[in-house]
């Protein structure tokens, strides 16, 4: 299944969910607990009913040349992503094994599935090309936990022409390929204050036209003008990041993109290394 026709579907269950939870209520106001309840219940039935659809859907042989095609049905289909582990799964902490996973014990992961978006670091955007292309046959999924500074790496190759899941290893933050930028935007996520002091003087910004739906407005802003023009997401506490192919070392400029799933959401920021401190030099919401 191609991800257009995937996200087609997605977009279809998300508008059953929206519907689902927005006929009359009366004039009687719900309590927040009961609100939260609903929300919590309405997000499980979107999951799984969008889960089911996947699973109905073969995924052709056409998906595997492209590892976002794959990935998306990967994260979707449970009968597919058992399929396509290589078991007993090794996983590695700190360079070492730690243990095998076997079949058995394999808890289906949906990865960032059931939230409204992904996220990816790009050294630069030449990077982007690889997303599309089918000569990639190495990719690391990652999960970056901010709170135990812990980057969980999936490690998918294509082999035979298919792509495979063959280890998980988790490794500190400190060491990770995007290191010093990781550790500079935990703090830049939760800290408002902070974000402001690492903008450059001038910072390019587009954003939606607020008397046209259709048009952006494209501009320059300084630090103290960001709490008015700040993006509505940033992304906190648990991020992914998807790398295609392989990297050599840390670059002095980051891409940092947030991209809905079913909802046309896109969002980017521009980050520059000047010395030993990252700043925003430029950001699209």
């Amino acid at each position: 299944m191609k991800k257009c026709a995937l996200f087609f579907l997605m977009a279809i269950v998300v508008s059953m969910g929206v519907v689902s939870t927005s006929g009359c209520q009366g004039s009687k106001v719900k309590d927040v607990d009961s609100v939260m309840t609903d929300s919590v219940t309405t997000d499980t039935v979107v999951a799984d009913t969008l889960e089911r659809m996947i699973e109905e859907q073969p995924m052709p042989k056409a998906a595997d040349e492209l590892f976002d095609d794959f990935f998306f049905n990967f994260a979707g289909n449970r009968k597919l992503q058992v399929k396509r582990i290589k078991f007993p799964l090794p996983v590695y902490r700190d360079g070492k094994e730690e243990k095998h996973i076997a079949k058995k014990d394999w808890k289906v992961d949906h990865f960032f599935m059931r939230q409204e978006y992904y996220t990816l670091i790009l050294d630069n955007r030449k990077q982007l090309e690889l997303v599309k292309d089918t000569a990639v046959s190495h990719v690391v999924v990652e999960k970056v936990f901010f709170d135990t500074e812990t980057v969980k790496q999936y490690l998918f190759d294509r082999v035979q022409g298919l792509w495979m899941l063959n280890a998980i290893r988790f490794e500190p933050i400190g060491r990770n390929y995007n290191a010093s930028f990781l550790e500079f935007y935990d703090r830049f996520s939760t800290d408002s204050l902070f974000q402001i002091e690492s903008m450059a003087e001038e910072v390019t910004f587009t954003a939606p036209d607020p008397d046209d739906d259709f048009n952006t407005i494209t501009g320059t802003i300084e630090p103290e003008q960001w709490p008015a023009f700040r993006p509505e997401l940033i992304p906190s506490g648990v991020i992914y990041n998807i790398r295609y192919g392989k990297h050599r070392g840390e670059s002095a400029g980051k891409i940092f993109m947030v991209r809905g799933i079913a909802n046309g959401l896109e969002m980017e920021m521009v980050f520059r290394k000047a010395g030993h401190e990252w700043k925003l030099v430029k950001f699209d919401s």
